[in-house]
C-alpha cells in the first residue's frame, strides 16, 4: 500500500485556466514542490502520487469509460473482445492497461516516451503488459516499427494523452497505421478540441479523421473526464471506431503533419 502524500492545490486556480498549466504543491519533510499536472516524469517517480492526484482527488474515470465503450462497440460488431491485441499508446504507469486486463484481452503492448513511465509500471503494476516500449513514435526506426508490428495489434487505445502536446499528431497517425485494417481505435479528447473554432493541429486532425473514410465511428459520447482543481467538471469525448484503412501521406500533408 502506497503512503498518502501531502498535496495542496492552489487556491487561486480558476476554471478558465488552461488545463495543461494546472499544478499542485507536494509537501515534503523540509519544503514544498510545485509540480505541473503534465510533468509526468516527476509524478511517476513518487509511488502512488499519480493515482492520488488524478483518481482519488480529481475522480478521473476515463480508463473505465473508454474501455466500456470499446467493449460495447465490439459487441455490436459481434467480434470477440477477449481476442483483442491492444496497442496502448501513452500507456504511462499502466492505469488503462490494468482496466483492459480486468475485462480480459489476448495481448497488451504498451508504448510511452518517458522512461519514468516504465519504471513506475514495473514498480506498481508488474506483469500487466506483454511488452512495453519506450519509443518516440515520431522517430520510430524501421527495425523497431517492424518489431511492434510483429505483435499484429488489432486495436489501439490512448487515454488522457491527446491534444496537450503529450502525444503529437504524427505519433498518433504512426500508431494508427501500425494496427491492422478492420482493427479498433478507442480514445478520449477534451470536448473543446472538437469545436470548429479550435484550429490547432490535433483538433483539426481528429475532426477530419472522424468524418473520413479511414474510420467507421461506432460510439461517441461526452462525459465527465475528471474534476478541475476547483471542483468543476472537465468534459471529454470518448470515441470508439473501426479502422478502415491506413492514413496515407497525402492526408497527413493536407493536415500540415510532417511525414
Amino acid at each position: 500500500m502506497n503512503k498518502r502524500h501531502r498535496v495542496q492545490f492552489p487556491k487561486n486556480e480558476l476554471s478558465g485556466s488552461n488545463q495543461d498549466e494546472s499544478y499542485f504543491y507536494l509537501h515534503g519533510t523540509s519544503k514544498k514542490r510545485k509540480i505541473k499536472f503534465h510533468e509526468y516524469d516527476e509524478i511517476y517517480q513518487i509511488p502512488g502520487l499519480y493515482e492520488q492526484i488524478f483518481y482519488d482527488r480529481l475522480k478521473c474515470i476515463s480508463p473505465n469509460k473508454v474501455t466500456s465503450i470499446l467493449e460495447s462497440s465490439i459487441k455490436q460488431s459481434q467480434d470477440n473482445f477477449t481476442e483483442l491485441r491492444v496497442l496502448d499508446l501513452g500507456a504511462g504507469n499502466g492505469m488503462m492497461g490494468e482496466e483492459l486486463k480486468k475485462h480480459g484481452i489476448s495481448r497488451l503492448i504498451g508504448v510511452d516516451i518517458i522512461p519514468e513511465a516504465y519504471e513506475a509500471l514495473i514498480r506498481d503494476r508488474p506483469g500487466i503488459y506483454d511488452a512495453y516500449y519506450i519509443e518516440d513514435f515520431c522517430k520510430l526506426s524501421k527495425g523497431k516499427k517492424e518489431e511492434i508490428e510483429s505483435w499484429q495489434c488489432d486495436c489501439m487505445v490512448t487515454v488522457a494523452a491527446l491534444g496537450f502536446g503529450d502525444i503529437p499528431t504524427k505519433a498518433f497517425v504512426n500508431a494508427f497505421n501500425i494496427i491492422t485494417n478492420e482493427g479498433w481505435v478507442a480514445f478520449n479528447i477534451k470536448d473543446t478540441f472538437l469545436d470548429k473554432s479550435d484550429e490547432t493541429g490535433f483538433s483539426t486532425l481528429i475532426r477530419e479523421l472522424i468524418f473520413s473514410k479511414y474510420l467507421d465511428i461506432y460510439h461517441i459520447e461526452r462525459y465527465r473526464h475528471r474534476l478541475s482543481v476547483d471542483g468543476q467538471p472537465l468534459h471529454y469525448f470518448a470515441v470508439a471506431a473501426r479502422k478502415k484503412a491506413d492514413i496515407p501521406p497525402k492526408f497527413m500533408e493536407s493536415q500540415g503533419i510532417a511525414i
